[in-house]
């Protein structure tokens, strides 16, 4: 059994729902302390939802100044500190679902014609345990390299992602703490391992409109104000509102309504107030505060008497081709032959956080197809290469 595989194993083994860690992360810290890696646990969030974080930092890296840095950090130039590049992720799954609809317990590894099986199987303790022997096996042939890595690994993905890496991230802000190249390991790829990798992701804005009226019989539309008429001109300029044309990495960002609701119930009463749920995926031609200016416009043009109340996801964020793209995409070349797609597709994840403080983020790691399933797996011959792309990340940037 390969190291990568017994890892996996190990950490599929745990049941670690959200925001439950389950001991996953100090099978983590024992490994990785035994590297040189001072390893740092955060707790976050409320008694009845406390949230487990680990940040770890190689500090045995040899102090060597990067010509490559000359034009974005001469101060490290001058001070000899290393670039960091951080493997990021999480050890929280979702629920399991049903027990009796699963082929075999979802916290039991269990192997078929070349698959595992377990819940977490390809979102994304595989990533982590291929992560960590990557770094054993780089640091095994270059002790003292001149590169810095990090993990950031949270129990509050799947979850509210309030207590995780946002908090962890906005720890590292507070100490100054530079990051250059991040890789968090979400399962990306789509048919065959490294067919994709994420270089961005578009942000999240919700909405909950409420849009006054009076309540009163149908049968004395004048003397009741119905909401719902007053709100249909809105709807249908904000329907046909082209918010931005997008770019070569991003669709142009759409406006969605996910929810109505108005009414009593009865056929004869006018509602008081019509509620309405919607949200923004947006890309990085629009920001949230201009999302928001342009709707509230458009409502005050239509002399709507409401309330409204934003919830901001995520910003989006766009890791444009340089250094950390290449390396990966050579790296995936190497270990499958695959010409990488780059894309922004899909929902949100912590990488939106990690964004703010690195300048070039990727997301990659196994198929994504059975994510969240009933019988989720992944293929045992990926989990080696993936590793091996992993560890050829490594190599490049510290060849830089």
């Amino acid at each position: 059994m390969s190291r990568t595989l017994q890892l996996a194993e190990q950490l599929i083994s745990r049941p670690s729902v959200t925001p439950d860690d389950a001991g996953c992360q100090a099978i983590l810290t024992a490994r990785l302390q035994s590297l040189g890696f001072e390893c740092e646990t955060i707790i976050s969030g409320p008694d009845h939802f406390r949230v487990t974080n680990l940040w770890a930092k190689f500090k045995g890296f040899r102090p060597v100044a990067h010509t490559s840095l000359a034009q974005t950090a001469p101060d490290l130039i001058a001070n000899g500190v290393p670039r960091t590049l951080v493997f990021a992720g999480h050890t929280d799954v979702v629920p399991t679902g049903p027990l009796e609809q699963w082929t075999s317990p979802p916290f039991t590894p269990s192997h078929r014609d070349g698959v595992l099986y377990g819940r977490g199987a390809a979102d994304m303790k595989p990533s982590i345990a291929a992560m960590v022997v990557a770094v054993e096996e780089f640091l095994a042939a270059k002790p003292q390299p001149n590169l810095s890595i990090a993990f950031l690994i949270t129990s509050d993905e799947e979850g509210p992602s309030v207590d995780g890496t946002a908090v962890v991230v906005q720890q590292l802000k507070a100490r100054g703490e530079v990051l250059d190249y991040c890789i968090v390991g979400e399962p990306t790829s789509v048919d065959r391992l490294g067919d994709m990798i994420k270089n961005g992701r578009r942000g999240t804005l919700s909405g909950k409109l409420s849009v006054k009226g009076v309540q009163g019989h149908i049968a004395y539309p004048h003397l009741a104000d119905n909401p719902i008429h007053r709100f249909a001109p809105a709807l249908a300029e904000l329907v046909a509102t082209e918010w931005d044309k997008g770019n070569e990495f991003f669709p142009a960002t759409s406006w969605q309504v996910s929810n109505v609701h108005g009414g009593t119930g009865a056929s004869n009463i006018i509602p008081g107030e019509l509620v309405v749920d919607f949200n923004f995926r947006f890309s990085t031609e629009s920001t949230a505060d201009d999302l928001k200016m342009r709707l509230e416009a458009i409502l005050q043009k239509h002399r709507l008497d409401y309330a409204l109340k934003w919830t901001l996801g995520g910003q989006s964020f766009l890791t444009t081709p340089g250094e950390l793209v290449q390396a990966i995409s050579e790296s995936i070349k190497a270990q499958t032959g695959v010409v990488t797609e780059l894309s922004t597709t899909g929902g949100t994840s912590d990488g939106r956080f990690i964004a703010s403080i690195c300048p070039q983020l990727i997301e990659f790691g196994p198929i994504n197809a059975s994510i969240h399933k009933i019988d989720e797996n992944v293929r045992v011959d990926t989990l080696d290469p993936l590793k091996n792309i992993y560890k050829g990340v490594l190599e490049r940037l510290a060849a830089l």
